[in-house]
């Protein structure tokens, strides 16, 4: 019988080969979401989405977390450490397990990106330095352009990928790959925190990662 989590888990992605360049048109991909249905604080007998997340069948919560960072070896680690008290325990476990991707594993996760999340009329309104700078990335590494872009104002996003995009062009291939890493691991808190971390009241927000997913719908966290 399908747990309760399990109707609220994102579905999980599938690798499918990627081209050497970005294609001129291509957009980024508009977050998916699925709600965890808000809940008033200190309502008796109400779980926390964190408790939510401790109790649910391992399953359960390892294709939640590959929605956070798509390395299942990363998610059996921090679904193994369960439970966590608070969720900056369980970023500092998924900070660790991020630290130990394997080359492969690297790869694997870095496959499931898709483009930076910027406003929607941002790829257009950019469309020829945005494509070329992408395009050049993906020729020069052989995969997406990936950036934590926590904390920096909407309006400044374009002009912060493009600057670093273009610096990180110059970066050489095992110098790129422990930075593409780093904004992986970047990445994941801040989808973790998305995940668990909003205030009590509000609707949890969960994107999905990637451009590629299984034709079937999968439940949702």
């Amino acid at each position: 019988m399908t747990s309760e989590l399990s109707q609220h888990l994102p579905p999980t992605h599938t690798r499918r080969p990627r081209g050497p360049t970005l294609p001129a048109h291509r957009l980024p991909d508009l977050p998916g979401r699925v709600a965890i249905p808000g809940q008033s604080r200190g309502a008796p007998g109400t779980p926390s989405p964190l408790e939510r997340f401790n109790t649910a069948p391992v399953q359960d919560a390892e294709r939640a977390l590959l929605a956070c960072l798509h390395s299942p070896r990363w998610a059996l680690r921090v679904a193994g450490h369960r439970p966590y008290p608070d969720l900056a325990s369980l970023l500092a476990a998924s900070d660790e397990a991020a630290y130990d991707l394997s080359v492969k594993e690297l790869d694997e996760a870095l496959a499931a990106e898709s483009l930076p999340d910027l406003p929607e009329d941002t790829y257009s309104a950019a469309h020829t330095a945005l494509s070329a700078a992408h395009s050049a990335y993906e020729a020069r590494f052989g995969h997406v352009f990936v950036i934590s872009l926590q904390g920096v104002p909407r309006d400044e996003a374009l002009d912060h990928v493009l600057t670093d995009i273009r610096s990180r062009l110059a970066n050489d291939p095992e110098d790129e790959r422990v930075m593409a890493a780093e904004q992986l691991r970047r990445l994941a808190r801040e989808r973790l925190t998305g995940l668990l971390g909003a205030r009590a009241g509000d609707d949890l927000r969960l994107r999905r990662v990637g451009a590629h997913h299984h034709d079937g719908a999968a439940p949702g966290f």
